[in-house]
């Protein structure tokens, strides 16, 4: 897990985006914690159950996190939450 402090920037108002590489993801979840964010979208909160169950049979810890509306960006709270109790994460997207 990471205890770095995130600072989100709101991509619209950078003059030129930043490039980054995408992070290999890990070989092994079984000691990793996995983030759930749900953006607030119809049925997005039944995707992340399903995959909730998915991981927690394979014993691999789950966190959740939620968006409280899916047309804004996440809060920084959030994010940083997710940044120090995560090292993957999944966004629930469904309609």
């Amino acid at each position: 897990m990471r205890n770095d402090t995130y600072q989100m920037l709101d991509p619209t108002a950078e003059l030129s985006p930043v490039i980054r590489e995408r992070l290999a993801p890990p070989a092994d979840l079984s000691n990793a914690t996995v983030g759930l964010l749900c953006i607030s979208k119809e049925r997005s909160e039944e995707f992340l159950d399903s995959v909730e169950a998915a991981l927690s049979q394979r014993g691999i810890r789950v966190a959740r996190f939620a968006k409280p509306t899916h047309t804004k960006p996440a809060p920084e709270e959030v994010v940083q939450a997710i940044v120090e109790r995560c090292d993957v994460v999944v966004e629930g997207l469904a309609d």
